[in-house]
């Protein structure tokens, strides 16, 4: 049993928070699905076509989390959040590299939904996955890099036990945090607030749960967690 906790002092600084989640065991990532190769171009071309004008720092999917960034003491524009990050690139023509099926599937559905979604490996956990607030004891290992970083005290995380899996909350993963060919069991989270993006949060819940279960032949399971409801429990 592995539980998904969001830490209620988060509440405190976001009270309005809240995370789908889809969460799958069984998924062979060690194929390229054509049909995930297919839906990760279809949405580049949509994304750029939809946002071709748009300055992503004002827009409306995106500004929320910009100020979320704000409130917990992040320039946004030093940290860009995972969406906002994703969304420039494409902006700009960059076709998004082929890494794997379930880093695919979730940037494809990020662009669809102009949500952020992240992807962890189960199997890489140390006990529970949470979003808390950092501590001193808590270590970080950026990307293509050996040696941990010390994020300190205070800062918003996805961690599991002291490795902390995603730094400044939806800014940038870790390496031991990756998703590889290896990968088979695998959470993810989408973020967002209630009364702004909470019905599209649902939607792509909904719908990546559906795709997954058709395209893998594994069973999803899926929650939403709010302040009245921040912990969400799978085998």
């Amino acid at each position: 049993m592995v539980r998904f906790i969001i830490d209620s002092q988060v509440f405190e600084k976001l009270p309005d928070a809240c995370f789908g989640i889809v969460a799958a065991r069984g998924i062979d990532n060690s194929r390229r699905a054509e049909s995930i190769t297919q839906m990760l171009r279809e949405q580049e071309e949509s994304f750029k076509a939809r946002k071709a004008e748009v300055n992503l720092k004002e827009d409306g999917d995106i500004l929320p989390y910009r100020e979320a960034f704000y409130t917990l003491g992040m320039n946004p524009n030093k940290f860009m959040c995972s969406i906002e990050a994703l969304g420039k690139r494409v902006q700009k023509g960059h076709a998004l590299p082929e890494i794997n099926s379930i880093v695919d599937l979730g940037n494809a559905f990020s662009l669809k939904y102009v949500l952020p979604m992240g992807a962890h490996d189960i199997g890489k956990l140390d006990g529970d996955l949470e979003v808390r607030f950092s501590v001193e004891e808590d270590t970080f290992l950026p990307l293509g890099e050996t040696e941990a970083e010390k994020p300190g005290a205070g800062e918003l995380v996805y961690v599991s036990s002291h490795t902390v899996k995603t730094r400044r909350w939806i800014w940038r993963q870790s390496d031991d945090g990756k998703i590889t060919e290896d990968t088979k069991d695998v959470f993810f989270p989408i973020d967002g607030f209630l009364g702004k993006n909470d019905g599209k949060i649902l939607a792509a819940r909904d719908e990546l749960a559906k795709f997954i279960e058709k395209e893998f032949g594994c069973k999803a399971e899926f929650d939403f967690l709010t302040a009245e409801h921040n912990v969400f429990e799978f085998e």
